[in-house]
């Protein structure tokens, strides 16, 4: 297991935005998988996504790295940000925006802002 927490570990750290997910950001493989990279790019965010349907260990690594139970899991700056839920809280919030801005993350303002007036 040390060889995933390693690789896991220099993924996040040697990109700025990382979302662990089921599927790829072309194709998820599930609608939590789906929303988050729907939100990302949207916004236009340039970012890894990791899928771990792909390998069994990564799938329960990524669980174990962050201690949270579930996938997808988005990473900015090599940080745990969360899960779906958390992710759409903040892109509702404006906090996701803040997130970006305060880790010099490229993102589409005028994108957010429309997800933000589509949910009002």
């Amino acid at each position: 297991m040390t060889d995933v927490k390693t690789q896991i570990d220099e993924t996040v750290k040697n990109n700025d935005v990382v979302l662990y997910m089921k599927g790829t950001k072309e194709m998820p493989q599930c609608g939590f998988s789906s929303r988050v990279a729907g939100v990302l790019n949207y916004m236009g965010v340039d970012y890894v996504d990791v899928n771990v349907l792909a390998d069994e260990n990564i799938r329960q690594g990524i669980k174990d790295y962050s201690d949270w139970p579930t996938v997808p899991q988005l990473y900015v700056k090599g940080e745990f940000v969360g899960g779906c839920d958390i992710v759409t809280e903040m892109t509702l919030s404006g906090e996701l925006d803040t997130l970006f801005d305060e880790n010099g993350v490229a993102y589409n303002k005028e994108a957010a802002d429309k997800i933000r007036e589509a949910n009002a």
